[in-house]
């Protein structure tokens, strides 16, 4: 059996495969970070090259936060019930791990994201790792398995567009079969029936 199976059995169960006192203190030290922090490798290596990760010129981790939880409102100054208003108890539509992927594309505009992983999470934040490609580099461009990110403005905004992992499920495109009708071509084709 191969490290990346071990490091693989560890991140499946990280309150049982970790010690608490090395996961408190990576949670302290993040949460110091900024919002976006570029990291030189990832933490995760098994998940980062599962989803296309190369230790290569052009491939950039960045780590990221997003609040956990419902989505925060601001409070409306009319007139209504405070059960009317709006503002507890909604979900978005949209993944927190979606809008952890869109904030990082829209910091890093020269980059495509190609995919993104769960790393930890505390009271408050989730913390991702995004893996994000330069589709203008040479080394991006000459990699055979990489170099569709560079090839016309097909691939452009792919975070916005639901292309990513996450963006796929949160479409519903994963299931298929019997109850998965609505959800090809896309949701906006069928009028939103599908989920």
């Amino acid at each position: 059996m191969g490290i990346a199976k071990y490091v693989r059995e560890t991140w499946k169960k990280p309150k049982s495969g970790m010690p608490m006192l090395h996961r408190r203190d990576r949670m302290a030290s993040w949460r110091k970070d900024p919002v976006f922090q570029r990291v030189h490798r990832p933490t995760r290596i098994d998940a980062a090259r599962r989803l296309g990760y190369k230790a290569k010129q052009g491939v950039v981790i960045v780590r990221t936060r997003v609040r956990r939880g419902g989505l925060r409102k601001g409070k409306i100054h009319m007139k209504r019930k405070p059960s009317k208003a709006g503002i507890k108890k909604i979900t978005m539509a949209k993944s927190i791990q979606r809008i952890a992927e869109e904030r990082v594309s829209r910091r890093y505009p020269n980059l495509e994201v190609l995919n993104s992983y769960w790393v930890g999470e505390d009271g408050k934040n989730k913390f991702y790792e995004v893996i994000l490609l330069d589709p203008s580099h040479p080394a991006i461009i000459a990699d055979k398995e990489l170099s569709w990110v560079s090839e016309g403005n097909s691939h452009s905004g792919r975070a916005f567009r639901g292309k990513t992992g996450a963006g796929k499920r949160g479409r519903g495109l994963l299931n298929k079969g019997k109850g998965a009708e609505k959800l090809r071509p896309s949701l906006k084709a069928n009028k939103n029936r599908g989920k």
